[in-house]
């Protein structure tokens, strides 16, 4: 047990719910959807920067080509989490 800094006590959680936690962030994404992740934000990104896309859709695509690009590299999609969905292979 710990105090936080209000004064109230907080009992820290045991082990298997920190398991949990730490599956969570898991890879979840295999190969084929991390290149395809990658070759689309590299795209969005140069349409961006290229000037081919401007205004509102132009910062979507930065967003977007960010955020794919992003996840590509880390392995791990947090849209996939709530619906279990994994594409890499089981282990």
């Amino acid at each position: 047990m710990i105090t936080d800094a209000v004064g109230r006590t907080v009992i820290l959680s045991s082990s298997k719910h920190h398991r949990k936690d730490r599956d969570m962030f898991k890879n979840n994404m295999g190969g084929m959807d991390r290149g395809i992740r990658a070759i689309v934000g590299i795209i969005l990104l140069a349409l961006y920067f290229m000037g081919t896309l401007t205004g509102a859709l132009g910062w979507v695509a930065l967003i977007v080509g960010i955020v794919m690009l992003a996840t590509a590299v880390i392995g791990w999609c947090p849209a996939y989490v709530p619906f279990g969905i994994k594409t890499c292979r089981t282990q």
